[in-house]
């Protein structure tokens, strides 16, 4: 080695060196071109999900729309059913007919009113009726617990239990056949 080749590489270092950044160098640009790849894959997930639940949640809202209209037919044709009912008493017992009548009026009122509303309506007038009522509101929770509780304690359990006496064929539920 010469005076002249001191501080220099041979070329089989360099033409090494030169190869080895070219690999690192597409290495990284195919790195990076997977990776944006994924980025654009995953943008494109998150968007087609969030168009789904878009759907999802005004078809849900339309079917509560019309389950709310569904609802204020029932209580139309039940003012009306209460109506008729008050129609017969007036001969009877007029006082019951006027408080049948009244509540049969007020119930078509609110027939009235439910078929003109939405969901998101409804939902906002109950959360503006809770903070002007709260001691109503927690009234209401409090009788609709008992009465849940009540339901409950006295639906009787039943338990299947096996039978008392043997049979002759052995135990109750084996089979003992060919």
């Amino acid at each position: 080695m010469s005076n002249q080749d001191f501080g220099r590489e041979p070329a089989s270092h360099r033409e090494r060196d030169g190869l080895g950044q070219r690999t690192a160098r597409a290495a990284n640009d195919t790195f990076s071109t997977a990776s944006d790849m994924a980025g654009d894959a995953a943008g494109k997930a998150k968007q087609a999900a969030s168009d789904t639940v878009a759907t999802m949640t005004e078809q849900i809202k339309q079917l509560l729309d019309r389950q709310v209209g569904s609802g204020a037919d029932v209580v139309g044709h039940f003012a009306g059913a209460a109506k008729r009912a008050a129609q017969e008493l007036d001969s009877e017992a007029p006082q019951l007919a006027g408080i049948v009548r009244t509540a049969a009026d007020r119930m078509d009122g609110y027939a009235h009113d439910l078929r003109d509303q939405s969901v998101e309506q409804l939902t906002r007038a109950a959360s503006n009726f809770t903070r002007r009522q709260p001691a109503m509101m927690f009234g209401l929770a409090a009788l609709a617990g008992f009465f849940a509780m009540r339901t409950l304690k006295s639906t009787p359990t039943t338990v299947a239990s096996p039978p008392i006496q043997p049979s002759p064929y052995g135990r109750a539920g084996e089979f003992h056949g060919s």
